[in-house]
């Protein structure tokens, strides 16, 4: 056997199926997705972010032929579960839906053990859903105007809900409620689903919450809506003037949901993703969800995403300063 591997003719077969085996398996190793990925919401399971986040979840299954899991990973002003993927092993296998309080408002209102920026690779904008200010009907007013009428006659008795501090569903309340020189008590929830539990039971009287959220129940009669926070009426709800029709135009907001991943990706990992998620905005059925959801696309490039993120900050930065919400760091 020693004299036989001393061959040249077999030394040349053991050589070229070496490097056979290396190239394969290198191949192998590279083909991405090839196993379950898992895409972490950062809000209570039931919530807008956990509808979209299952409807993107079904969409990238469809397309990348791997299981998508979504996992919800609520609290700490969505700082929990964006944490969790910051410190997740860079290989595409971990991702976020997530929003401005995850990447920007909280890292802003307090100090946190992630950077809510510069620890991701941002792939794409996923949808952005204007919020809508909703009240309990038991509350007996019918337009903004009657609310701070409500509000400044009895002086610290209302309060309202958000889907968590720093949010945009806390961030819009608050702005509008400077504006018309009134104050409501906030009562912070770990995503819009508690928030609205609370919210229906009179616990507490107002909210600025995602249309997803509570066109449900608007359209049933458990809620009133005040105002919404696009630029222009939904279709889903002509009736419902914006928040500048009402005279508030610094109460609009809205909640964006970028998909992302932890810092140090693979390039080629984050390709597939751009790629797949700009094929699932060509799809008339996908769409039609958002649609259904008052939700928006965004079409935008993960460099043009990451500058997106980047303006909010610098927006963020100033309203909380307005509000004196900003950490003194």
């Amino acid at each position: 056997m020693p004299t036989l591997l001393r061959s040249p003719l077999l030394k040349s077969f053991v050589s070229a199926a070496a490097a056979l085996w290396l190239v394969t398996g290198a191949q192998a190793q590279s083909t991405y997705p090839s196993r379950p990925i898992t895409l972490i919401n950062p809000y209570a399971a039931g919530g807008p972010a956990d509808t979209l986040a299952r409807g993107l979840a079904m969409a990238l299954e469809a397309r990348l032929k791997q299981p998508v899991i979504v996992d919800s990973k609520a609290g700490g002003a969505a700082t929990i579960g964006t944490g969790y993927v910051a410190r997740a092993k860079p290989d595409g296998y971990t991702l976020l839906i997530s929003t401005s309080a995850g990447h920007v408002v909280t890292p802003l209102m307090q100090r946190i053990a992630y950077d809510g920026i510069n620890d991701f690779a941002f792939i794409a904008v996923v949808a952005n859903q204007p919020n809508v200010l909703v009240v309990n009907p038991d509350l007996g007013v019918d337009n903004l105007q009657a609310l701070i009428a409500l509000a400044k006659k009895e002086p610290g008795k209302l309060n309202y809900a958000s889907a968590g501090t720093g949010g945009a569903t806390h961030l819009g309340a608050e702005a509008f409620l400077q504006s018309a020189q009134i104050k409501l008590t906030h009562v912070p929830y770990g995503g819009a689903a508690p928030a609205l539990k609370d919210l229906l039971g009179g616990q507490v009287q107002m909210g600025m919450l995602n249309l997803a959220a509570t066109r449900a129940f608007i359209e049933q009669g458990k809620l009133k809506a005040l105002a919404y926070g696009g630029p222009k009426r939904t279709a889903l709800l002509p009736q419902v003037p914006t928040m500048a029709e009402a005279g508030f135009p610094a109460g609009a907001s809205s909640t964006w949901y970028t998909l992302a991943a932890p810092k140090g990706t693979p390039a080629d990992a984050l390709e597939v993703l751009r790629k797949t998620v700009a094929e699932i905005n060509t799809d008339v059925t996908y769409q039609n969800v958002l649609a259904s959801q008052g939700a928006e696309r965004m079409e935008l490039s993960p460099a043009e995403t990451t500058a997106f993120v980047q303006r909010d900050k610098v927006a963020m930065t100033k309203l909380l300063a307005e509000l004196n919400m900003l950490d003194k760091k």
